[in-house]
Formats: structure tokens, sequence, C-alpha cells
């Protein structure tokens, strides 16, 4: 155990800590040089084309310092605010932390987030200087804001260079001699926490687990403890650049267990491994339960794959604990999944998961938050989903939940950030200047207004300077109503929305106008409508398509002309009452996009 370290990389996202592991991973010949490419930890495609990480990843290095040779287990984690729980479930593994932050750019919010978790389990952070090789470094002034964060010695942060490669031995020098052993009893009863899984098509569900007391060998008859589910381990291993199999792992190893499981919902993120003869008295505690912020309907295009999208999301959720669903149905839909996303990032990687993976075709509804309602009766209610909305008579009020934001930015675009965050009904609680050019402001606002654009105009009005976290508050009383859209009187449920009264008519307009665009002519007229309640707020009309009946006729009476239009209206109000409206899938996505 004194030879073990384990420590995890936390960052803002874009802050140079996949380019720094893969100079950690050359340094310490973890990986040949035939089999080097950048970025080598991401191993998604997706990740490799977006250039960020979804996924922490687990790897294991040999390093000889003074002597003696060290294991390193390095765990690498996402940057971005909606893979916020990949982090959580990494530092719950670790005994360390490398801390990034980049010179040219400074400390932002999402470094002050994951910094507070891994201090909060009393993690020894390492504050590295990252991109010290760029002509826009500021080393003075970053230092600056990270001795005013840390408390630190300067002398302690390191300079580095993920690209050129400096500082990367300092780095491992000050792995071993800071971070402390994993603590644990290696004589007590096996307890394993498992902080990550991941599906297998032919060896089942591969866990991936630290040991904090006992140990484990191959063939031993182990259970989970939440489950109360009995397996035998087939093989556990370490986590190098490919599995490696090991006849026995002690207290303090990070590595992987391979039992022949098959169904997804044996294995939980947070559950703890144990003996079935000897077992452990408690599970290992701590590991949050995921809450999804944003909630929105996933629907397979043709109806029969409902359950080949049930296995495929089963198996995403797996490598991904905090993706959450329950069926649903849709009048206009059929049937689907009510899906729980930590964010719209978060939902955008799922659906182009699910598309790559698992070749799966899906619509996607209008994504929104869960809101309380208190009915006349003074029941609570939790809806994600407008359409499970009482009728307003028996609605008291509705309750909406809250976060406390945190932007940090220059002074120059204060000013619009202010305007943008009042605009989606913030109040600003506080600003703080970190230094002459760095200012940090504190809002409070409604979750439901960030989840649109909010980030994307953030980035715009900022020049993509502006960094922002947030955190759920509390549920406070909101004056929403539920904006229904008509299709020729007919409510599509998938494009209702909850919204703020005094959103509601510009929004609602806005959709008719979108929506007049994307849906194609018909040989009948379709009205577009807004609605609430009983209540036309906005209306768009796509004309029919219309065949020029009166072209054979050449001059003559008028009432010839007449006759021939009024068959045809006759016609197309028949056509009517039996035509289907089919809503395109970019026109559930539009809404998304009604600012562009």
């Amino acid at each position: 155990m004194d030879h073990i370290r384990n420590f995890c990389i936390i960052a803002h996202i874009d802050h140079g800590k996949s380019t720094l592991a893969d100079r950690l991973l050359q340094a310490t010949h973890t990986i040949s040089e035939r089999d080097f490419q950048d970025q080598v930890l991401d191993d998604m495609e997706l990740e490799r084309e977006r250039g960020i990480t979804i996924k922490s990843h687990a790897i294991q290095m040999n390093y000889e310092h003074n002597g003696r040779q060290y294991t390193l287990n390095l765990i690498d984690t996402p940057g971005h605010v909606d893979f916020s729980y990949e982090v959580s479930r990494s530092i719950a593994a670790c005994e360390g932390a490398l801390l990034i932050v980049d010179a040219t750019q400074g400390i932002q919010a999402q470094t002050i987030s994951n910094l507070y978790k891994a201090i909060e389990y009393n993690l020894e952070i390492i504050p590295v200087l990252n991109k010290m090789d760029m002509l826009a470094a500021m080393p003075d002034t970053v230092k600056d804001q990270i001795v005013d964060l840390l408390g630190c010695n300067r002398n302690d942060i390191i300079e580095a260079s993920g690209k050129t490669g400096t500082g990367v031995n300092e780095i491992l020098e000050r792995i071993v001699e800071v971070i402390p052993p994993p603590k644990g009893n290696p004589d007590a009863p096996l307890q394993a926490l498992i902080f990550d899984s991941v599906f297998n098509s032919f060896r089942g569900i591969i866990a991936y687990f630290k040991i904090v007391n006992g140990s484990i060998g191959t063939g031993d008859h182990v259970k989970f403890f939440n489950t109360g589910k009995e397996y035998d381990a087939d093989e556990i291993g370490v986590m190098r650049m490919s599995l490696e199999a090991r006849e026995r792992l002690y207290t303090g190893d990070v590595g992987y267990i391979i039992s022949g499981i098959k169904a997804a919902r044996e294995v939980k993120v947070g559950d703890t491994v144990t003996h079935v003869e000897t077992p452990c008295s408690s599970g290992i505690a701590g590991f949050e339960e995921v809450k999804p912020m944003v909630f929105a309907g996933i629907y397979p295009v043709d109806a029969g794959d409902y359950e080949e999208l049930r296995a495929s999301i089963e198996k995403l959720q797996l490598n991904d604990a905090s993706l959450t669903f329950v069926p649903e149905s849709s009048a206009a839909l059929g049937f689907g999944f009510r899906c729980g996303f930590l964010g719209l990032l978060h939902m955008d990687i799922i659906q182009e998961r699910l598309d790559r993976e698992f070749d799966m075709d899906v619509i996607t509804t209008v994504p929104n938050v869960s809101y309380k309602v208190l009915t006349a009766k003074g029941e609570i209610l939790e809806v994600h989903n407008p359409s499970g909305l009482p009728t307003a008579t028996n609605i008291s009020h509705i309750e909406e939940p809250y976060i406390k934001a945190q932007v940090i930015t220059q002074p120059e675009y204060l000013g619009a950030i202010m305007k943008l965050c009042l605009d989606k009904r913030g109040t600003l609680k506080n600003q703080l200047f970190l230094t002459s050019d760095r200012v940090e402001l504190n809002f409070e606002m409604p979750l439901a207004e960030i989840v649109f654009d909010f980030y994307d105009r953030l980035k715009s009005i900022s020049k993509g300077y502006a960094s922002f976290d947030y955190y759920p508050s509390d549920y406070r009383q909101a004056d929403l109503v539920k904006l229904d859209i008509l299709l020729n009187g007919e409510s599509v449920d998938a494009l209702s929305a909850l919204i703020y009264r005094g959103n509601a008519y510009d929004f609602g307009r806005r959709i008719c106008e979108k929506l007049k665009e994307l849906i194609p002519r018909q040989q009948f007229d379709i009205a577009i409508q807004a609605a609430i309640g009983a209540k036309i707020i906005a209306r768009e009309t796509i004309k029919a398509v219309r065949k020029d009946v009166t072209a054979k006729c050449y001059g003559g009476d008028i009432t010839r002309k007449r006759k021939l239009l009024e068959k045809q209206k006759k016609g197309k109000k028949r056509m009517r009452q039996v035509g289907n409206v089919e809503v395109p899938q970019s026109a559930f996505l539009a809404v998304l996009k009604l600012n562009d």
C-alpha cells in the first residue's frame, strides 16, 4: 500500500488535462511510441471529434523514484459543467488531485467548482500551471489567483506544458512525495467501491473498482452489497493501455472485475463489492445519487424499435450513471422514454451516442425541467412533462427550480452579461473582483431559463472568455402557464411547454412562425396555433398546394369558374377531415434554436 498513489486530474474544459495525461503516460513508459496518439485516453470517437472529455478514464502507471517502484493510478476527468457527476465519482476513488490551470486564461468557474468537491473529500491538491510555452501565458497573474484560491506558497505551483513536456517529471515526483498512500485494512473483509462500468458485447459487464479494505482473487465468490446479487470473479486485473489480468488485487488497488453479468440493472455505480462467505457489515457511504436537471422525451422513429431503444439506453446508463429514464407515451409520437440529463450538452451527447454506438434513429422532444405543482386539494405533484399537468382549475400554484449561478468574466463584458442574466429573470446577488481584470458574478435564476440557449449566448457576448457554473438551490413559486401548440385544432403534446407568462406570447408567436417554415405544405390548409388554455395567442396558416382548376376555362360565364372552385373547395374540406399532418424531426429541434 505504501507504494500506491491514486490521483485524478481536475480542471476547466480545454485547460489541457488530456494532453498532460499523455505526457505522464509517456514519461512512465506506460504507452509505446508505436501505440501513441494525441489525447490517448479520449478513446471515444465523439470525444476526439469535439475535443472534449466525456468519460472519466482510469489507467495504471509504474514510476521509479529514489530506487523504489511506485504504482500510480490516474483517473482523468471531464471539464464541462454537464459532466460534473463523472468528476465526483473519480474524486471519491482518489487520495489526491492535480489542479490544472491554463496560464493563458487563469482560474475559471468550473475549476473552482471541481476544486471544492476535491476539498470536500479531503484530497491533497497539487497546483499545476499548464500551457507555459504559449506567448499569451501570464504566470505571475495566474499564480496570484491560485495562491488566493488555495492559500498555498507560490513555490508549490508547478510550471508545466502538456505540449512540450516541461515540468512532467516534477509533477510525478510531487505525486509520490505529497499524495498520501491509500488507507485501509488489508485483513478486514473485502470492501471495493465501484466507480464506473462498461458493457462489452463478448464478456458482459466490466465493473471498475477501488479496493478500500481487504483483497480479492480470481475465482472468488463475491456479491454486490446493494443489489445482493452473487457472482464468481471470472477475471480481475488492472487497467493499463488494455485490460491486464492479475491473480490477486490488494487494498488500495484500482482494477476491474468481469463476472459474466449480462443485465445492466444489476450493476450500480457507487455499489460495494464484498465476499459472500465473509461479507462486510456495511456498504461504502458518501456516494451521491445523481439529480437530473433537464428532461426530454426520446422516442424511436420506428415504433417497432421500442425494446431495442430500451436495451440501448440501459447499456448507455452503465457507463453514464447520470442518465435516468422512465417509460412514457405520447399521442403524437407513440411509446418512448422520458430521460433525465445533467444539461443540454449531456442530452446532445446521449443522442449522438445512441446513433453512433447503437444505430438508433430517435426523435427528441423539447427539453424542460421538473416542476412542483401544488393542487387545490393540497397535494404536491412532481411534473417532468407539461402534458402531465393537472387542469388549470385544479392547480393552486406551480413552483419551479432555481439555481445559484456563478459567472467569471473580464470587466469589459460585465454590462452585456448582467443584461443577459436579468433578461433571464435572474437576480444579481453579489459581484467580486478577483483581480483587476477578472470579476465574479453570483446570480440566482430559474433553471428553465438556462436550458435553451443561455450558455451559447454567454459565450458569444463574452467572445468565449466568460466561464459559467451552477448548482441547484431550491424551488420557488412562479407565474407559469402551459403553452399548447395546435395543428388543425389538434394539440401536439410533444411541442407543449411550461413557460413564464411574460414570455409566453413572444415564444408562441416565434414557434408558429418557425413551424410554418418547417412543416411541408399539404393538399389542404394547415392552421398552426399557440394557445394558453382556451385562448389562442398566435396563429399562422400554411396554405394548401392548389391545382389551377380554372385553367381550362377560356372565358365564358364566371359561374363556370365558380363551380369548379367550389368543387375543389369541397374536396379540400373532405381531405382536411381525413388528412394527417406529419411533423418532421427538425420541427421538434427548431424550438431549441429559436434565437438563431
